[in-house]
C-alpha cells in the first residue's frame, strides 16, 4: 500500500513541474528572450498560486 504512494507522489510532483516549467517557457518566450530569468520563474509560480519567498 505504502510503496503506491510513492508512485503517486511522483506523477503529481511531475505534472506540478512541467506546468511549472511549460508556464515559465510562455513568459520567456512573450519576453522574447532564449533564457529563462527568475522574474519567469516566479511569475510562473505566481500564476499557479504559489508564493517563493526570498527572491523580490
Amino acid at each position: 500500500m505504502s510503496a503506491l504512494i510513492y508512485e503517486e507522489t511522483r506523477a503529481v510532483l511531475n505534472v506540478f513541474v512541467q506546468n511549472w516549467v511549460q508556464d515559465a517557457i510562455v513568459y520567456t518566450e512573450y519576453r522574447d528572450c532564449k533564457t529563462v530569468s527568475k522574474m519567469d520563474v516566479l511569475y510562473a509560480l505566481k500564476r499557479q498560486d504559489r508564493t517563493l519567498y526570498g527572491f523580490s
